[in-house]
């Protein structure tokens, strides 16, 4: 009888909150750790975190931090990234990077599990996560690419403010108070971009996440447009994109427009995604029942709803999509990646 191989892990960014949904994730999926490093800052080193009922002490992410790690996963922002990789890689350690640094590499593939997890084998130490938005989106469709094809696809997301970090959940909460309370906001978090500039996101919407490129788009919508052609695989697809940061706490909400290649029946469609690995439909107009990030806090899935047949174009598809960004957009997919690696040793 054969034992279950266990693998020394690394989280790097173990403080953030994705890196505290993955240790989260990790203990409830039992992952099969025999050794675990809690890598942060140096700010963060000496401090404390419990993990399956043993304190962990926190320690300075350095190069030769990863001598005989496995497995690390990288939370703690692109320049880390790009300065700590490298040399785990250098140690033999598998990455799993959740940040920009490495999405747009030729040698890195691009993973989402729901879609392309037969190109983990491609790896030459690192593995990129997408950005979160991309993630639910491509996830929701790939069943519908692989049954009819899509050569068109129009997305605005409404995302939410704890995809740019604690202090932009705090300024949001900290600025709906104030509002209320008729005392004047001061903002100092958002947009997060190149410039000074910053809006009040309580009671409002802010039609800009990261700095703008010199094509009008942001980078936020230049990464889903370049991210889910890499995915895919397909550099023919026609994508554009406008991200928008909405008040809300936890869990990305997208309005997708599709345009399939072949003809289709609604509730073929309705059905092919609900029998999907990772979706769950949420599609009930007469109960008024449909997904929301609300409901979406917490769980692992994308969800998926307002799917409805475009009124001018009979094979173009409209549907809503939510997801929790910081599990599924960026937690689970990475964990789901780990698991994956393990399952091949």
């Amino acid at each position: 009888m054969s034992t279950q191989k266990l693998f020394n892990v690394a989280v790097v960014g173990a403080t953030g909150a994705v890196g505290e949904q993955i240790l989260k994730l990790l203990a409830e999926r039992n992952f099969p750790i025999k050794s675990l490093k809690l890598l942060s800052s140096a700010r963060s080193a000496g401090k404390q975190i419990e993990f399956k009922g043993k304190d962990y002490t926190i320690e300075e992410a350095k190069p030769e931090s990863f001598a005989g790690v496995d497995i690390a996963l990288f939370s703690a922002g692109g320049d880390v990234s790009k300065a700590l990789i490298p040399h785990a890689v250098e140690y033999g350690t598998v990455c799993i990077d959740n940040t920009n640094a490495y999405r747009m590499d030729e040698q890195t593939p691009l993973i989402v599990p729901e879609v392309n997890i037969n190109k983990v084998s491609e790896h030459k130490g690192i593995i990129a996560n997408p950005n979160c938005s991309t993630i639910q989106m491509v996830a929701a469709l790939k069943p519908l690419y692989d049954r009819y094809g899509i050569s068109r696809i129009i997305v605005s997301t409404y995302q939410a403010v704890s995809g740019a970090g604690a202090k932009a959940i705090d300024e949001m909460l900290r600025q709906s108070s104030e509002h209320l309370l008729g005392n004047e906001v001061n903002p100092d978090i958002l947009p997060t971009g190149s410039l000074p500039v910053k809006h009040q996101i309580a009671f409002n919407v802010i039609p800009q996440i990261d700095k703008f490129a010199d094509n009008g788009f942001t980078l936020e919508e230049m990464k889903m447009i370049r991210e889910t052609k890499k995915i895919m695989d397909d550099e023919s697809l026609e994508v554009t994109a406008t991200c928008v940061r909405v008040p809300v706490v936890y869990g990305h909400s997208e309005s997708v427009y599709v345009e399939l290649k072949q003809d289709f029946d609604i509730d073929d469609v309705k059905g092919l995604l609900s029998d999907s690995p990772g979706l769950v439909l949420v599609d009930d107009p007469a109960g008024q029942q449909y997904p929301m990030p609300l409901d979406a806090t917490g769980k692992n899935d994308v969800f998926v709803g307002r799917i409805r047949r475009d009124l001018s174009n009979a094979r173009g598809l409209n549907m809503w999509i939510v997801s929790d960004n910081l599990l599924k957009g960026a937690a689970w997919n990475a964990v789901q990646i780990a698991e994956h690696i393990a399952s091949l040793k």
